[in-house]
């Protein structure tokens, strides 16, 4: 029979991890082939064009473009300074100049006696790409980054916000089930990723950026409150751009859902250690999944790409979530996975498998209302 395949976040102590890195544009690439780099060392970088400022000088001036070109003291590409004089107009017998100045930073790009305009490019935007793991680089793309591999630690996310961190983990709380509030934001915890249960509150969050915090992971968290901590609603595309001051990872969804022992306890396994963050999510075609990431230090990688082999599918005694209403947020364990199609209460007939949940009961599910906790 085939394998059953399902939706599923990866909980992993070891696995073998894969990056790419890549610059948005065009650039150089700093790093080899075989290369062992840190999670924060650059391994490429280029420079964003700056932005275009067109101003009409003559009229600054008050005077007719056509004579511009004799009133410049900067040529075109000449480099200039926000405030540097670039024009003056000869005034009446020698009185009453006037002068135009730099509106930024950058080179001058043209001079126009037609128009009296003058297009100033402000300076290069620096752009650098660190490896945000520590691995060994196993292939370079050309002048675009290269792709780092590493044995880590996984812990991947339902819902993720703001962008790439890196810092040391810290237990806010003792268990699982146990609330991240305003009492478990200590000044300890400042620049560290706090690790909460089963919750955490607005005001919690709204504290540990306060305080300093580099990023909070977490069982659950109110959607409704997104809007209030942002400012603005949170699109359907993709997240992980957002400028909150920390980055959040929650891990089982969204209202007060406790975290999955098995994530709390690898994650207590790894306080103390030095973790890699991103809450990037994407839910539509191309999944991205917020994480945790954990490399081991004293683990070397090979050169080459370690090759996964065939994925596995879901089996009987697996891990799974319920991620549709009435098992949202319940962890259970697959006792059946019937071949047969069954017929819904929709009268939709549908493939399903038997789950015992942690409470002892048991349900016949939709494969598609689950996902998988791959260990």
């Amino acid at each position: 029979m085939a394998a059953i395949f399902t939706p599923g976040l990866k909980v992993s102590e070891h696995t073998v991890l894969v990056k790419d890195r890549r610059l948005p544009i065009e650039g150089e690439v700093l790093v080899e082939v075989g290369q062992q780099v840190g999670a924060d060392e650059i391994v490429a970088r280029t420079e964003l064009p700056g932005k275009i400022y067109p101003v009409n000088v003559a009229n600054q001036l008050a005077i007719d473009p056509g004579r511009l070109g004799e009133a410049m003291i900067k040529a075109v590409g000449d480099s200039v300074a926000q405030g540097d004089v670039v024009a003056r107009s000869p005034g009446l017998f020698g009185l009453f100049k006037s002068e135009a100045t730099a509106p930024v930073s950058g080179t001058i790009e043209s001079i126009s006696t037609i128009t009296g305009q003058v297009i100033y490019q402000a300076a290069p935007i620096p752009v650098e790409v660190d490896a945000y793991i520590r691995g060994r680089v196993i292939e370079v793309i050309e002048g675009e980054g290269c792709v780092i591999q590493a044995a880590a630690t996984l812990i991947q996310g339902i819902f993720g916000l703001g962008g790439e961190v890196k810092a040391e983990l810290a237990m806010a709380v003792e268990a699982p089930a146990d609330v991240l509030d305003v009492s478990a934001i200590t000044p300890e915890l400042a620049g560290k990723i706090a690790v909460g249960g089963s919750y955490a509150t607005l005001e919690g969050i709204q504290a540990a950026i306060k305080h300093g915090l580099a990023g909070i992971v977490t069982g659950g968290f109110d959607y409704d409150e997104i809007k209030e901590l942002l400012g603005y609603e949170v699109g359907v595309a993709i997240t992980g751009g957002e400028d909150l001051g920390l980055t959040l990872i929650v891990t089982e969804g969204f209202g007060k859902i406790q975290m999955a022992p098995a994530t709390f306890a690898l994650l207590s396994k790894k306080a103390g250690s030095r973790a890699s963050i991103n809450g990037a999510t994407q839910i539509r075609a191309g999944v991205i999944r917020p994480e945790v990431v954990v490399t081991f230090d004293d683990e070397q990688m090979p050169a080459d790409r370690i090759d996964p082999g065939e994925p596995r599918g879901i089996a009987i005694g697996d891990e799974v979530r319920g991620i549709r209403a009435p098992w949202f947020g319940r962890l259970g364990e697959v006792t059946d996975l019937p071949v047969e199609p069954v017929v819904l209460g929709s009268g939709s007939p549908a493939r399903v498998m038997e789950v015992r949940f942690e409470d002892g009961t048991v349900a016949r599910i939709p494969r598609a209302n689950v996902e998988v906790i791959e260990q």
